[in-house]
């Protein structure tokens, strides 16, 4: 915590440890898990965004191409949750390829 003037101002890592407790606590951990959950979720949604803003598809046209409905498009694209079977047709109908890191040298194609 640091005084400037009147008020206190506290880091995030001093907040996270207020609300969640220290490095390692079950609900700390649980709450990072989240976080990074949420990113990777953001990270997907952008992929299938750009993809599709580059191919001139508007949410509709993605949708009916592979048999989802706009809002279930829009859903992915704000990082909702989605199943992978979802998330698999979108990329295959965006041809965004994905592969899997496996160990140091290895890639896994998905499809």
């Amino acid at each position: 915590m640091r005084q400037v003037g009147k008020f206190k101002l506290y880091s995030s890592e001093e907040v996270k440890t207020r609300l969640f407790g220290p490095v390692g606590a079950p609900d700390r951990d649980a709450h990072e898990q989240r976080v990074s959950e949420a990113v990777h979720a953001y990270q997907i949604g952008e992929a299938i965004k750009e993809a599709r803003i580059q191919q001139r598809l508007t949410q509709e046209q993605l949708g009916a191409r592979i048999g989802l409905q706009k809002s279930q498009i829009s859903r992915l694209e704000r990082g909702g949750n989605a199943s992978l079977s979802s998330i698999s047709r979108v990329f295959r109908a965006l041809n965004i390829p994905l592969a899997l890191e496996v160990g140091n040298t290895r890639r896994v194609a998905l499809w």
